[in-house]
């Protein structure tokens, strides 16, 4: 079985559509959290869902958040976004992904077992980038079996081995810092393949500036008329975890 592996789509429905146009040659995909806390959520999710059983979800941190309609410990602006895209979904559709676990174990061709979550197998916002120290990945994983565990949430292509285990971070297909204006996601079996697509991007960034959603203007200048940089939030990150005492 061959796996694509599609994570922190952000509802960029666009970039999206690129990306299901080249995944034609996986048996199944993981949609990997984080799906929908964008500017086109309803459209991106039903999109998702309309592929059925050939796809398994993981729930994100940023999925938990709309089905609470953006209740928790959260600044302003965000639980402002987060309740905008959380009201243009139905409760049904809140509901699923509220309910969605939080990581699936998939048997792929030359791998083995491999373990799919969002942030890390005990956690849905911890944070490990290229900078994360070893004996952290190593606590991380300490209660993981499989011999290959994959990752999003950051937003970077990752591909590292710890010990006997292999750290994968399939990118964002939505929302990259990769320091190109790409749809980025991985492909299992019988190896790892870190893929980046292109896409439209003027249409992209018309689709998002009529949605309406709060952080339109800003998300296209930052994200879509320039890339955001690697190397300058790898820092951000690695701040972020000392700060919660990830280190």
């Amino acid at each position: 079985m061959r796996v694509a592996a599609l994570y922190d789509i952000h509802g960029m429905l666009v970039p999206l559509e690129a990306v299901l146009d080249e995944v034609d040659g996986a048996d199944e995909i993981v949609v990997g959290g984080d799906v929908a806390s964008g500017p086109q959520p309803s459209e991106t999710l039903e999109l998702l869902r309309a592929l059925g059983d050939r796809v398994h979800w993981v729930r994100g941190n940023g999925d938990r958040e709309l089905a609470s309609g953006g209740a928790g410990d959260v600044p302003e602006a965000l639980q402002r976004s987060i309740r905008w895209t959380s009201e243009r979904l139905s409760d049904e559709q809140r509901g699923f992904l509220g309910s969605l676990p939080e990581t699936v174990v998939l048997d792929v061709d030359g791998l083995g077992e491999v373990c799919f979550c969002h942030a890390t197998p005990r956690s849905d916002e911890e944070i490990v980038t290229q900078a994360t120290p070893d004996r952290h990945l190593r606590m991380v994983l300490a209660r993981t079996s499989e011999p290959v565990v994959v990752a999003g949430h950051t937003h970077m292509q990752l591909d590292r081995r710890i010990d006997d285990v292999r750290w994968v971070n399939a990118g964002s297909v939505g929302m990259p810092y990769e320091g190109e204006v790409a749809a980025f996601w991985a492909l299992f079996g019988p190896d790892v393949e870190l893929r980046s697509t292109p896409f439209d991007v003027e249409r992209s960034v018309d689709a998002v500036l009529e949605s309406g959603w709060p952080d339109a203007k800003k998300f296209v200048a930052e994200n879509l008329r320039e890339a955001v940089q690697r190397e300058d939030v790898v820092a951000v990150f690695e701040g972020f975890a000392i700060e919660r005492g990830e280190r």
